[in-house]
């Protein structure tokens, strides 16, 4: 049987935690705890990256959570089509780590142009102990 679930966020930064409390509560009532700390991160960094880089002005951000078959996907969905691009930052940085987190936690992630405007960013997360049934 397929979850779904989905909640919009304001483009404002108390969002993102708000994106993650989401995440942790939906799996929490699906009985999927295995990946729930690995989908809470990267449901921070992408929605973190939403806010920062993929909403126009008066825009926010959609997080959507689905469970089928074993995998957990995530999706974020923005108004802006700029892809985000994996870079590699230096020590002294303090950002630019969030899409190699996503690539080293997650079993796969890709971003998908939105009609009619904006980009989804997904990540999907195979179950480590049984199934999501």
């Amino acid at each position: 049987m397929t979850k779904t679930t989905q909640q919009f966020f304001d483009a404002r930064p108390e969002s993102v935690g708000q994106a993650r409390s989401f995440t942790s509560e939906a799996l929490a009532g699906w009985g999927l705890p295995d990946r729930a700390e690995d989908v809470r991160l990267c449901v921070s960094e992408l929605a973190t990256n939403a806010l920062v880089h993929g909403t126009a002005p008066g825009h926010g951000f959609l997080v959507r959570l689905g469970a089928d078959e074993g995998v957990v996907h995530l999706e974020v969905h923005d108004s802006r089509r700029r892809h985000p691009e994996a870079r590699q930052a230096a020590g002294t940085d303090t950002s630019g780590r969030g899409l190699i987190l996503v690539n080293a936690l997650a079993d796969g992630w890709g971003v998908e142009d939105r009609t009619p405007v904006g980009k989804v960013v997904w990540s999907c997360f195979k179950a480590t102990g049984g199934t999501t049934a």
